[in-house]
């Protein structure tokens, strides 16, 4: 099985990077592919960095390990990237068994993305704790979700990521530490490029 790690990685950091390794080990999953995203439609109004740095960052962040790998299907693609597009594309390359890995926080928008039930009809869905999302919530949603178009659903037993792309960007547009928030070429790479400064927040 193949996990599908997906996201705008604006910046990719260790809270992503542990999420994906306990998910690989829980499920037993042969790997976990990270897809950067190209233009999100339900993150239309934030600010990105250009996605060709995105990929760089997150292709530094996961090289130490070989269970995990990057896809570029996302990535320069022209209008909005959909994530069932995504995973019919991944199918036709001989991908067979897809697991796609979200945040509680976008199983609970699941249902107002784009085609839904292609996603669940294509991917077992395991759903990573929030910090915001009340378990309970959770669980109603997926069971609404099931109800409506099928597909599987599992929950992680991974510890709830307690820092945020949002939090690491607010910390350096304010001239703080990022260390220990994010790999270290990762570091480097937003201190060379000089990214998410006040103006890019």
């Amino acid at each position: 099985m193949t996990g599908i790690m997906g996201g705008t990685f604006n910046p990719i950091h260790y809270g992503h990077l542990r999420l994906a390794e306990h998910i690989r080990e829980e499920f037993s999953l042969e790997r976990i592919l990270f897809i950067p995203a190209g233009t999100p439609p339900h993150k239309s109004g934030m600010k990105l960095i250009p996605a060709r740095h995105r990929l760089a960052m997150t292709r530094l962040a996961i090289a130490d390990n070989p269970a995990f790998r990057i896809a570029e299907h996302e990535i320069g693609k022209k209008g909005y990237s959909y994530t069932v597009d995504t995973l019919e594309r991944l199918k036709a390359e001989g991908y067979e068994q897809l697991v796609l890995i979200l945040g509680a926080d976008s199983v609970a928008q699941l249902g107002s993305w784009h085609q839904p039930g292609g996603i669940l009809s294509r991917a077992l869905i395991v759903a990573a704790p929030r910090p915001d999302t009340d378990p309970s919530v959770l669980a109603a949603v997926i069971t609404e979700l099931k109800g409506k178009y099928g597909g599987e659903f599992r929950i992680s037993t991974a510890a709830a990521m307690p820092h945020s792309s949002t939090e690491i960007r607010g910390l350096v547009s304010k001239g703080q530490s990022i260390r220990y928030l994010v790999p270290e070429p990762v570091l480097h790479y937003i201190a060379s490029h000089g990214f998410y400064g006040k103006e890019q927040t």
